[in-house]
């Protein structure tokens, strides 16, 4: 038996036609780490948290400040008739919730959208690609308005395939509710933390929400570093050693 999801505020505020950024763990963990960037480099506040007994057993601590495992932030920033500005929220985890708690969830999240006025959302999803970090993101859209977005800022539309978890549900939830829905799907190496996948994602965002300024050279930089140690590590313990992986998408 599912347990009762509860969205609990800290905040209660109005975020009219803005967009929800979605990111919990996938391959690489490419999408917590996009979505946690984002609210660090943006200066979101915690607004919200959801609580389930089926989430994990843990608190996240933030200067002092304990959290559920499932947040969502937000800014203070009001936008005016001249400045193309989104109002944007964020939701992050670090744990992928259990599969009877994924379709709830997400439409909880929906439910969300609809009471707070967001009008786009945007789900980050890694897709194992070993040895491919550097390929452009795909994309899938709910509606033929989250497919245009796409086309507009030149993601490749997936055709054909399977995308699971909470970015599946929400695509196909969007789709039935008329909601508008991009899956952001970026190549990431399943063997460890990819940043530059995360970055590769975020170009993406910066160019949906250019006024926040978001950049992803940081992330460049942190995963060429990463590389190198990693690279050293593995010289230094099985050089033969490869791995294989499957991807979490398929493409047709």
């Amino acid at each position: 038996m599912v347990s009762e999801l509860k969205i609990h505020e800290y905040h209660d505020n109005i975020f009219e036609s803005g967009m929800m950024i979605v990111g919990f763990p996938s391959v690489g963990l490419v999408s917590s780490i996009a979505a946690n960037y984002v609210v660090r480099t943006s200066g979101l506040s915690r607004i919200a948290g959801i609580l389930s007994s089926d989430f994990p057993p843990y608190t996240l601590i933030n200067e002092g400040v304990p959290s559920p495992p499932v947040r969502i932030y937000a800014g203070d920033r009001k936008c005016t008739n001249t400045e193309l500005c989104k109002q944007i929220v964020t939701v992050v985890a670090e744990f992928m919730p259990k599969p009877e708690t994924i379709k709830p969830l997400a439409e909880s999240l929906l439910d969300y959208c609809d009471e707070k006025g967001i009008k786009t959302v945007v789900t980050l999803e890694g897709v194992a690609k070993p040895g491919s970090s550097d390929l452009s993101p795909m994309g899938v859209g709910s509606t033929q308005a989250a497919r245009d977005m796409l086309s507009k800022y030149g993601v490749e539309e997936m055709k054909e395939g399977i995308i699971s978890g909470i970015s599946g549900v929400l695509l196909y939830e969007g789709e039935r509710r008329g909601i508008d829905v991009m899956c952001l799907l970026g190549a990431a190496r399943a063997e460890y933390p990819d940043a530059r996948g995360s970055a590769k994602l975020l170009e993406v965002v910066a160019k949906m929400l250019p006024e926040l300024k978001i950049d992803p050279d940081p992330l460049y930089r942190e995963a060429e570093e990463m590389e190198k140690q990693l690279k050293k590590a593995q010289e230094s313990t099985n050089p033969q050693q490869k791995s294989s992986f499957e991807d979490s998408v398929i493409y047709g």
